[in-house]
């Protein structure tokens, strides 16, 4: 059973559980809570055409066991610079001091592969000991002709060495990502 636990505004807000968390992140648009909504086999969070619509830490319960914790997109999302700053302060907050965080899923559109915002996170959470995987996204849909840049984990002691390869409209890559959760 999945229960919205709130949409919270500050990390200081979040309640004070004894669940595993399991946030999910990455850049406007990328199909997070997408994603979210195919792993949980409901339509919990909420998902939109225009990008950065996330703007707050949006918590879900997973059957007493676990919390899925949804943050704001970064990178795309036509907001003020102002509201940048203060999501990454805030993501950072999150990242830092929230003991209950046992994974970041970092999500990357497959397509276009990983931007200069998505390494700034890595490198972050390289730095400060936050264990984090790469996912990429929309596997389903056609690759744009570009080179892209090939993650390597050797080069981000944070980084597990798997990355997972899902499609949240074809189902493709769920099993794994519900596996690591714990999400039957």
């Amino acid at each position: 059973m999945i229960k919205f636990v709130g949409s919270f505004e500050t990390v200081k807000s979040l309640p004070n559980t004894q669940f595993a968390e399991y946030a999910f992140v990455g850049r406007s648009n990328v199909g997070k809570s997408s994603l979210i909504n195919a792993i949980l086999g409901e339509k919990v969070a909420r998902t939109s055409n225009t990008p950065g619509r996330t703007q707050s830490l949006n918590l879900f319960n997973f059957n007493d066991k676990s919390m899925i914790v949804d943050l704001p997109g970064y990178g795309f999302a036509r907001v003020s610079k102002a509201d940048k700053l203060r999501w990454l302060e805030r993501l950072q907050e999150y990242l830092l001091n929230r003991s209950q965080l046992r994974r970041l899923f970092i999500l990357i559109d497959s397509r276009i592969g990983p931007k200069d915002s998505d390494l700034e996170l890595m490198e972050f959470c390289d730095v400060n000991g936050i264990c984090y995987q790469i996912v990429y996204t929309k596997k389903d849909k056609k690759v744009r002709e570009q080179k892209q840049l090939t993650i390597k984990h050797e080069n981000h002691p944070g980084m597990m060495e798997k990355i997972i390869e899902t499609s949240a409209e074809k189902k493709y890559g769920l099993e794994e990502l519900k596996n690591v959760i714990g999400v039957k």
